[in-house]
């Protein structure tokens, strides 16, 4: 079926009817800028300038208030002090109003009285079903509507051109700035949003607006924190569901920026790793750099259709700088197959000094032979091994003799390969980059930028076809406790579907004879104690037991040994367990954010976490496909593979265990804060994982 999007928000960004309170016809003044830019730029529809003491503003009948208005109204723009914009609300008849843009400042950024006044502003808005833009804002343009719902000075300099490209950013600085640098680069934008303050539209509702968006191909998102977890998640899945790429920026990844972006606007940062893993596990990327940010919003709005793979094949008539685009591609995470044996023979038949493999190297050849750019680069692609191809011309762009040549080649690899991306790093005029870029061409002056782009927009490859998230059960495994200890946590996940190793408390040594002639084989002895969290420090340990009168002596020595180093720590038993089999030693764990909800984490064991930090994270629920995702990330992940002689694990079976322990997460948050399940044992491929030992802890304790 399909989605439209929210007609209330669509009567806020496509309004037929626009009234601005507090206009003014004095330039300069926040209150005539909408007008003058409405006007400027030939907005068709109702403009009605509100103000008590002017009968026209800039030519147009003005009315005193929004209730001397006899007709309803799309949209309000308040341009009035904070004192009065509560007041100019309540004055409007409920129904008679869709939605207000509130430019004024002095609300929850400001403390607590602010944030009071921001709330009762809310409840007025509420009873009279408006929705708000705001406060604290430099408002939206809608480009194709000619809606400048805006005080920004941006497009009084230069509008940019209707486009594909929809902006919206939390920081009203930001987004005024990214505006001047779309008319700079020549982007064509759908609609420009600034979110301020948040006070009922967010950031997320404008990504799911605009993901139902017929103008919007590519949406580009400027965040420096969330507070509804949820929302924002269904707004990334619902851009993804309709094929429009997300580009984001989300500030505050060091605690220095956190701080900044909190005290900034009052939002929560939140955890970078969680964020991280959002965008990850919704196909949203993230841009680290500003340029970066503009590079894949450009070269997304270009170029459509993502790069349906990894393999990249590069074409240089300069060795050194195609060495360094195949170091930027190994660190984008792109391989460099080489062209086909045939293909490079055919190249060095012809030009015998060349570098056939790739990067391929046809040096200043292609000059002197114009028709050995086409020639060559059509056969490289010809058997489909390549997802994507970058070009680097050097300073040959300049040049009026080879223009033509420049020109074919673009158009013909077009034609002939119209599924692969073409990235082409020269010095082109702006007149002659944009030919390239409508015959679906990139454009890059610097080879390093096409790289690093070509790189990013391949991971949304990763996410082509991803599944919707798994429905997480309500059953309740258990019947709550106040805590649990080791065994009740092994017991709690075990029902929750997880492998977990089977486990008895024993009270005395008699229990753990019987416990081990249960278990059949040789057991493990750990002391169980709330109070003891390194149980081999305290001699609480023994391994590989076998034998009734072994059992007893290491129950004894158990015993005697933690009454020596912890005298004070309650004893709940001995844990006896089975000794495990052999495999690769992994951590799993949950942590419950507070703006996501639970977050599962994954990584291999030891110094590989402990010091290197060498972990994933994905948002409570997902499936089989995301946990193997999750797995592959890590750097340790050759070590699943099989290294040095090892058999390679059942990565299978982790996934199957990652995505149980993300169910249960999902489907428990309200009743634990954090599950640690360490070591998860990766086995062998086809026997399995194992989980030997858990905490669980609940929420709230």
């Amino acid at each position: 079926m399909i989605q439209l999007p929210d007609p209330t928000l669509s009567r806020l960004f496509d309004p037929r009817s626009i009234a601005i309170v507090g206009a003014s016809a004095t330039p300069g003044k926040i209150g005539a800028m909408p007008v003058t830019l409405l006007r400027q730029h030939g907005y068709e529809g109702r403009i009605i300038p509100v103000n008590p003491r002017a009968d026209t503003i800039q030519g147009l009948a003005a009315a005193p208030s929004l209730d001397a208005l006899d007709q309803d109204v799309d949209l309000a723009i308040l341009a009035v002090p904070a004192a009065h914009a509560a007041q100019a609300l309540q004055s409007a008849r409920p129904g008679q109003l869709g939605a207000a843009v509130i430019f004024t400042s002095g609300y929850s950024e400001t403390g607590a009285a602010g944030a009071e006044q921001q709330q009762r502003l809310c409840g007025i808005a509420r009873e009279r079903g408006i929705r708000l833009l705001g406060p604290n804002c430099l408002g939206f343009m809608n480009v194709r509507r000619k809606v400048y719902a805006t005080f920004s000075p941006a497009p009084a300099n230069g509008a940019v051109p209707a486009g594909g490209i929809a902006m919206v950013s939390q920081s009203g600085a930001f987004g005024a700035y990214a505006y001047s640098m779309a008319r700079e680069r020549g982007l064509g934008l759908s609609h420009w949003i600034s979110t301020g303050n948040e006070a009922d539209i967010d950031v997320a509702d404008c990504i799911e607006w605009l993901a139902h968006d017929a103008d919007t191909r590519v949406i580009m998102a400027y965040m420096e924190g969330c507070r509804d977890g949820a929302k924002l998640r269904r707004a990334l899945a619902a851009a993804r569901a309709a094929g429009k790429p997300v580009v984001v920026t989300k500030i505050g990844r060091t605690q220095a920026g956190a701080q900044a972006a909190a005290s900034h606007t009052a939002a929560l940062a939140g955890d970078d790793a969680v964020y991280d893993a959002l965008f990850r596990q919704y196909g949203a990327l993230r841009a680290r750099t500003i340029e970066e940010f503009f590079n894949l919003g450009y070269a997304l709005d270009t170029w459509p259709r993502p790069p349906a793979g990894r393999r990249l094949g590069i074409f240089t008539i300069s060795g050194g700088v195609g060495a360094l685009m195949a170091d930027e591609a190994q660190d984008a995470g792109l391989a460099l197959p080489e062209p086909a044996a045939a293909a490079q023979a055919r190249l060095l038949a012809q030009v015998p000094f060349a570098s056939a493999r790739n990067p391929v190297d046809v040096t200043g050849q292609a000059i002197s032979e114009p028709g050995l750019l086409l020639a060559t680069a059509d056969d490289i692609l010809a058997d489909g091994r390549y997802d994507a191809l970058a070009v680097f011309l050097a300073a040959a762009g300049s040049s009026e003799a080879l223009w033509p040549t420049f020109e074919n080649f673009a158009r013909e690899m077009q034609a002939r390969h119209p599924g692969v991306p073409l990235a082409i790093s020269a010095l082109f005029t702006p007149e002659r980059r944009r030919q390239l870029e409508r015959l679906g061409c990139l454009v890059f002056p610097d080879p390093s930028a096409a790289i690093r782009t070509l790189g990013t927009m391949a991971q949304l490859a990763d996410h082509a076809d991803a599944a919707a998230e798994p429905a997480a059960s309500s059953d309740d495994p258990l019947p709550l406790l106040d805590a649990y200890n080791e065994v009740q946590a092994m017991d709690l996940l075990r029902r929750a579907g997880l492998p977990a190793t089977p486990c008895v408390l024993a009270a005395d040594a008699d229990a753990a004879v019987r416990a081990a002639a249960e278990l059949d084989g040789p057991v493990a002895l750990k002391i169980v104690s709330p109070d003891i969290v390194h149980k081999s420090d305290v001699g609480g340990v023994k391994l590989n037991v076998a034998g009734e009168d072994a059992l007893r002596r290491a129950h004894a020595d158990i015993l005697d040994a933690v009454r020596r180093h912890a005298p004070e720590a309650r004893i709940d038993g001995v844990l006896v367990a089975p000794m495990a089999p052999k495999g690769v030693e992994c951590i799993a764990g949950v942590h419950c954010d507070p703006v996501f909800g639970p977050v599962v984490m994954f990584g291999l064991g030891g110094v590989f976490v402990e010091v290197l930090k060498d972990v994933s994270f994905r948002l409570a629920p997902f499936g089989r496909d995301e946990a193997l995702a999750m797995i592959r990330e890590i750097k340790g992940y050759a070590l699943l593979q099989g290294a040095r002689g090892t058999p390679p694990c059942d990565v299978d079976a982790l996934a199957d265990a990652l995505a149980a322990l993300s169910r249960f997460a999902h489907a428990r948050r309200d009743d634990f804060s954090s599950v640690e399940i360490n070591p998860l044992l990766a086995l062998p491929a086809g026997q399995g994982a194992l989980a030997l030992d858990a905490v669980v802890m609940r929420a709230g304790a």
